[in-house]
C-alpha cells in the first residue's frame, strides 16, 4: 500500500509538473503572437509617420520657396522705388542749381 501511495504522489507531482510546462508553453506562444501584432502595428505606424514627415517637409520647402519669391519681388520693387527716388533727387538738384544760378 505504501508503494502505491508513493507512486501515486510521484505521479501527481509529475502530472502537475507536465501541466505547468504545457501552460508555460501556451503562455509563451500567446506572448509571441501579441509581440508580433505589436511589431506589425509599430511598422504600420512608422510608415505613416515617415509619410507624414515627408509631407511636412514638402510643405515647408514650398513655403520657403514662396517666401524667397516674395522677397525677390519685394527687392525688385524696392530697387525700382530707390531708382525712381534717385531720378527725382537728380531732377530736384538740377532745378535747385538753376534757381541758384538765376539769383
Amino acid at each position: 500500500m505504501e508503494v502505491y501511495a508513493e507512486y501515486g504522489a510521484i505521479g501527481v507531482i509529475v502530472f502537475l509538473f507536465v501541466m505547468m510546462i504545457v501552460n508555460l508553453i501556451k503562455s509563451q506562444k500567446l506572448q509571441d503572437e501579441r509581440l508580433q501584432d505589436i511589431r506589425k502595428n509599430q511598422a504600420v505606424q512608422f510608415a505613416k509617420l515617415v509619410q507624414t514627415i515627408e509631407n511636412v517637409e514638402g510643405i515647408v520647402i514650398k513655403l520657403i520657396e514662396r517666401w524667397n519669391k516674395s522677397d525677390e519681388t519685394r527687392d525688385r520693387r524696392h530697387e525700382s522705388i530707390i531708382s525712381e527716388l534717385n531720378d527725382q533727387s537728380d531732377d530736384i538738384n538740377f532745378l535747385k542749381g538753376k534757381a541758384n544760378g538765376k539769383s
